[in-house]
């Protein structure tokens, strides 16, 4: 096939995003996403498959029987009559919702998928009367959306699509989703520079364990794992949310990640990365955890099985130290790095969280911390900070001589937008050269030591520590009142010329 035949991203981005239209208006975006996602997922799976079979039919002929063992032995199976043009043909049926979710499930179910797919179509209803609309309205949407997805050019055969671009117009999908449906669709969503510069900031090497505790969509483990530059990783995580926790099984097979584990649970009150009765560790943690959640399990933080929270319990309307502490304790002893996205207040807010801010400090784990720009988020507009802890400045620990905090003010630099501000790569590379090479710059970042720290009475508010004032050009006191001087000497001549003028023009100015 010739390259110009091959489909580009901004080319399947704007088909998908058009075949949008069939749910706007009718349910809110954070809902609607999960059906155009499925069917994205659904359309790629039975492209590939088709493909596939063509391929093998090529070298056995007629022989459907080898041809489907053959076939069983790829990355998924898609069960006989379960493919996206089997419900192409039966897309004017009475109960189309209801033959979808059969499919899904087949899908699901069969033995060869269970390990991958387990579970991940059941939270998304496509015979909803609730989402969807009564019987007539509903076969109609859902025909629209097969026939959108029947476009010619949504051909996702291999030899069409690039390695790449099927995972990405899925995170197009769930990016767009996010920025256009606010806080509630932006919950499960890190921006992809953001996720970039936090996987910069983790430093993920081959080999290495990466974990997020709350990994949304799985968008951020997705970003860390391809800035390893090899396969040679393990991924895992942990979302609450049962959409987004389909959203994120979805996500990990459609980048070739399926080996990733990531857990349906309530990391705080019942982790499910667990051996032995122990909580998992990890080479990186990475997180982007709600804000400052409310709920989140104070009453039963003190007797917390794990033994979490030994530093101290969060406060019950605040739950940003939980993740922290979370992160922290599963991070492995004396080499683990974490990397966690969090609001301004951590950085100040005084009982239980100055308490438990300063044992970190005084641990001598933190390693970083880095003001970002406001409104980078489609959940708030507030702006955020990334605090870096690295356990390998514990004693014992090839950093533990490290005895200092890095301070970058990046809160100025931004590509402004008219509903959401962007880091550009260029905001990006100087955010991660200065962490790296850990120097002084002025009104951008600063070293300080641990001392200076504890002087400030552990509070880690950045403008503390670096200083962005600019100092008022120093003003000539002399030099103006000479200025004005002159400016009213030349003011009493034009005046007395003005009155030459309207004298001569008969003007009574007495």
């Amino acid at each position: 096939m010739a390259e110009t035949d091959k489909i580009k991203q901004d080319e399947i981005n704007s088909i998908l995003w058009a075949a949008c239209d069939t749910f706007r208006g009718v349910i809110d975006p954070s809902e609607y996403k999960n059906y155009i996602l499925v069917f994205l997922f659904l359309k790629y799976i039975s492209d590939i498959w088709r493909d596939h079979y063509e391929e093998y039919r090529k070298q056995y002929g007629d022989d459907d029987e080898r041809i489907r063992r053959k076939m069983e032995r790829e990355r998924f199976v898609l069960p006989q009559g379960a493919s996206f043009y089997d419900l192409y043909d039966q897309r004017n049926a009475d109960n189309i919702g209801e033959i979808i979710n059969e499919v899904l499930e087949q899908i699901e179910e069969h033995p060869a998928n269970k390990a991958k797919l387990n579970g991940v179509f059941r939270k998304i209803d496509f015979n909803s009367e609730a989402n969807l609309g009564k019987t007539k309205d509903r076969n109609r949407r859902l025909k629209n959306l097969i026939e959108d997805f029947a476009n010619p050019k949504l051909d996702l055969s291999p030899s069409r699509v690039g390695e790449d671009i099927i995972g990405n117009a899925y995170i197009y999908l769930i990016e767009r989703f996010a920025s256009g449906a606010g806080k509630k669709a932006g919950e499960f969503f890190t921006p992809a520079q953001i996720s970039k510069l936090v996987a910069k900031l983790a430093q993920p090497k081959p080999g290495d364990r990466i974990c997020d505790p709350a990994c949304g969509s799985g968008s951020l483990l997705i970003e860390v794992a391809n800035e390893v530059g090899s396969n040679n990783y393990s991924l895992f995580g942990q979302e609450v949310n049962g959409g987004a926790w389909a959203l994120a099984r979805m996500n990990m097979f459609l980048h070739k990640k399926d080996g990733a584990r990531i857990e349906w649970c309530d990391t705080l009150n019942s982790p499910a990365l667990v051996e032995l009765d122990k909580l998992m560790k990890f080479n990186v943690v990475v997180a982007n955890p709600p804000f400052s959640l409310e709920k989140w399990g104070a009453e039963d933080a003190e007797k917390d099985t794990y033994n979490r929270y030994w530093r101290g319990v969060p406060p019950k309307t605040k739950g940003d130290y939980a993740f922290i502490t979370h992160m922290i304790e599963i991070a492995q002893p004396k080499e683990g790095r974490v990397v966690v996205i969090a609001p301004h207040g951590v950085l100040f807010r005084g009982s239980s969280e100055g308490r438990i801010r300063q044992k970190l400090i005084e641990e001598n784990l933190l390693n970083a911390v880095i003001g970002l720009p406001a409104n980078l988020f489609p959940s708030t507009s507030i702006p955020v900070a990334i605090l870096v802890f690295d356990k390998s400045r514990e004693k014992g620990g090839v950093n533990e001589n490290c005895q200092d905090v890095m301070f970058i003010d990046g809160s100025n630099d931004f590509q402004s937008g008219k509903n959401q501000n962007t880091l550009l790569d260029e905001h990006l590379e100087k955010i991660v050269q200065v962490y790296r090479e850990r120097q002084n710059v002025p009104k951008y970042a600063r070293v300080a030591s641990l001392e200076e720290i504890q002087e400030n009475d552990f509070n880690l508010n950045i403008s503390r520590y670096v200083d962005t004032f600019e100092e008022e050009e120093e003003i000539d006191i002399l030099a103006v009142q000479q200025e004005i001087e002159q400016l009213e000497a030349e003011l009493f001549e034009v005046r007395g010329k003005m009155a030459v003028y309207l004298k001569e023009l008969g003007v009574d100015v007495s």
